[in-house]
């Protein structure tokens, strides 16, 4: 704005005006610009493409951002080791237990005739091992994978009770032996009982007298509790013992003679001896035993050292998992 004074007085007149105006205006714009900004603080942010009508009026969260825990050696160590071991052991489980069903349905152990012996079947041993072990080791491979502190102390808890109920069975074992003899004793003379009628104990008796070159339990004339081999059956089996009790059960070394001991328990030892095993199956069990003392206490030994060493890192692990735990707490 021009300004053309012609005196003095006019001049100090006009300038101090224009001056108190140009401050004033400095001023309105200052506060124009306060109630501005204000306004847009009472009014928050600019509404999203997601804040709908029904969204108004409330705080939204901010959702934290997860965050990826790094690989360690600790997971190397502990997690991964626990995991493909169990995971190998699962598959295992699974195995014996579809072999355990496979004999007891291929026998029809099933049936209703034969359901009453269920309890004395061999497969149902696979069974219950397979399904023990299947279900310990896959809760431990689940467990170890999803680092779930649930599944792996149910797996830690089975471990410890295995390893307690093994040194517990072990000092009885120890503690009762002759007992023990007894018991074997009994469960051979059952097996030969049953020898014709159940596939399995057939074939584990069978195995037992051709690794152990033995016929019987205590002698070949044990066989007289089977109803074929007794001297008073009938058939052509009468007082004779299984060909796995021959010493050369082969004619020419091709031939399986499926009747080489017919009539043996009606021979003396002397003669006998050179057609079949006199000795029980008992006495070479023993002998067996006694020359295996040592492998036997190594495979005991590091069976038990194996279980030991899962369950430290079990509980290594479940306490790593923890500390990672509360460390995410307290961030």
């Amino acid at each position: 704005m021009s300004c053309f004074c012609l005196s003095e007085i006019s001049l100090c007149i006009v300038c101090p005006v224009t001056s108190l105006k140009t401050d004033t205006d400095r001023e309105l714009s200052g506060v124009l610009q306060g109630t501005e900004e204000s306004s847009t603080e009472e009014k928050g942010p600019e509404p999203g493409p997601n804040d709908g009508p029904g969204n108004q009026g409330r705080t939204r969260e901010v959702e934290p951002r997860a965050r990826s825990r790094p690989f360690s050696l600790r997971d190397c160590l502990l997690k991964y080791p626990l995991f493909f071991s169990n995971l190998l052991f699962t598959v295992l489980g699974l195995v014996v237990l579809a072999l355990g069903l496979w004999g007891l349905i291929n026998k029809e152990s099933f049936a209703q005739e034969k359901i009453g012996q269920i309890s004395t079947d061999p497969m149902l041993v696979f069974v219950m091992l397979g399904l023990v072990l299947s279900t310990l080791c896959l809760s431990g491979c689940v467990g170890a994978l999803r680092e779930n502190c649930c599944l792996l102390q149910v797996f830690s808890a089975t471990v410890l009770l295995l390893v307690a109920a093994q040194v517990l069975a072990a000092i009885v074992a120890y503690s009762l032996q002759g007992q023990i003899e007894g018991y074997l004793r009994s469960g051979m003379l059952a097996a030969m009982v049953r020898y014709q009628d159940d596939l399995d104990l057939r074939f584990i008796t069978d195995e037992i007298q051709i690794g152990l070159q033995c016929c019987g339990a205590d002698n070949y004339r044990d066989w007289e509790v089977n109803m074929y081999y007794n001297c008073s059956a009938p058939g052509v089996l009468s007082c004779g013992v299984p060909a796995t009790c021959c010493v050369d059960p082969l004619e020419n070394g091709t031939v399986w003679n499926s009747q080489c001991g017919v009539g043996s328990q009606q021979l003396d030892e002397f003669s006998a001896q050179s057609v079949i095993f006199l000795g029980g199956c008992l006495g070479g069990m023993s002998r067996w035993i006694e020359q295996h003392t040592g492998l036997i206490g190594a495979v005991g030994i590091v069976l038990l050292g194996v279980q030991i060493i899962t369950l430290f890192i079990t509980t290594r692990l479940m306490d790593n998992i923890q500390c990672i735990k509360l460390q995410d707490n307290n961030i």
